[in-house]
């Protein structure tokens, strides 16, 4: 009786799927930001040339 007991309690937490979710939302944070420091080297020098444009256009209409 006892081992019948013990393999039901083992078949129903294999089939428990509560914690699912937060390893999901987990994997896909953690891909979003291996992604996103994938593209920092070369997004930072677009970035960096219109922050200078932006920049210049200010300097050029305030002064």
């Amino acid at each position: 009786m006892k081992l019948t007991k013990e393999r039901i309690f083992r078949l129903l937490i294999w089939k428990d799927t509560s914690g699912q979710d937060l390893v999901e939302y987990a994997l896909a944070a953690g891909l979003v930001a291996v992604a996103a420091v994938a593209c920092m080297p070369g997004l930072s020098g677009t970035v960096n040339t219109v922050f200078t444009k932006i920049g210049s256009i200010i300097n050029t209409n305030v002064h």
